[in-house]
């Protein structure tokens, strides 16, 4: 009897939480909501079966996801195996010839392909490709210093759309093609969402990290950020090392027209579903004027 009890307030419990995301589920039906991937919740089977129901279910109730992964974990630990060293500047791996093989090979393969899989897996359809596809992501060199690691200059989005408009996820691997000579050219993760979020003027960019969100001085987690907070604690070094790469990316995206990027916390169950189906945040939400959301606001 008591079980019995327990799935039926559950279900009440479920059937609620239904009806208050309602809504957040009509505000956000027909957007554009750009994933970043990444971290080390990439080589946990939990987490990743976790990520793709809830892209899923985004792409059930009307929203567009468009999914772009990291892999730097893999890619690691491939480059320890060959024997290669790594280094970094300014949160951005140096790449070398015989790195930027090593990159593409894990990034367009392994994880690409294992993304997908894990979404067609949970009942949805997706569709694994590189920024080198369809001139996706056109870059030239970032910084010499930098080797092949790439900036994009040329997007060419038509293909996503075409892909969630036949309602197919497009899942995205951050390698791009050379202007000038077809070089492929390694692009930082968070970078390359950005790019794609603006170029799509996306609703919504989330980049899902392995912390909280941005901190401030005292080391509390904030909300609300504005795009001058941002440059003023970037000046400060407040914000370093690899939320660098996370911060400009959200306002390269905001320049180009996405309405909001949110820093969230990867480790956090559903992180997504928080963000967009509740008025509860699980990150640091980086945008000019507008609230966190607006509900019975339908796009």
């Amino acid at each position: 009897m008591q079980k019995q009890t327990l799935t039926v307030e559950n279900a009440k419990a479920t059937a609620k939480m239904l009806s208050e995301a309602l809504p957040y589920l009509q505000r956000f039906e027909g957007s554009v909501v750009v994933v970043k991937f990444g971290g080390n919740a990439m080589g946990d089977d939990a987490a990743m079966a976790e990520f793709a129901r809830d892209i899923v279910l985004m792409r059930q109730v009307g929203v567009n996801p468009v999914v772009v992964h990291g892999g730097g974990p893999m890619i690691n630990d491939m480059l320890n195996k060959l024997g290669i060293k790594s280094e970094f500047v300014r949160g951005k791996r140096v790449t070398d010839k015989a790195t930027v093989q090593v990159v593409e090979m894990i990034l367009s393969g392994l994880v690409n392909k294992r993304i997908v899989q894990a979404i067609m897996d949970a009942g949805g359809r997706a569709v694994g490709i590189s920024g080198k596809d369809d001139d996706l992501m056109v870059c030239e060199a970032d910084d010499p210093e930098l080797g092949y690691v790439g900036k994009p200059i040329e997007m060419n989005v038509q293909v996503l759309r075409d892909l969630y408009k036949a309602g197919i996820i497009p899942v995205i691997a951050p390698v791009g093609t050379g202007m000038a000579d077809n070089e492929t050219f390694n692009v930082n993760g968070d970078t390359a969402a950005g790019a794609i979020a603006g170029a799509l003027q996306a609703d919504r960019l989330l980049l899902l990290t392995d912390v909280p969100g941005v901190k401030d001085a005292s080391g509390q987690v904030m909300t609300q950020i504005t795009p001058e907070e941002i440059r003023q604690m970037t000046a400060d070094g407040v914000i370093s090392g690899g939320m660098i790469p996370k911060t400009e990316t959200a306002l390269m995206a905001l320049e180009k027209g996405t309405r909001a990027v949110t820093i969230l916390d990867g480790k956090v169950p559903n992180a997504c579903l928080l963000e967009l189906f509740t008025d509860h945040g699980a990150g640091s939400q980086i945008r000019s004027t507008e609230p966190r959301i607006k509900p019975h606001v339908k796009r």
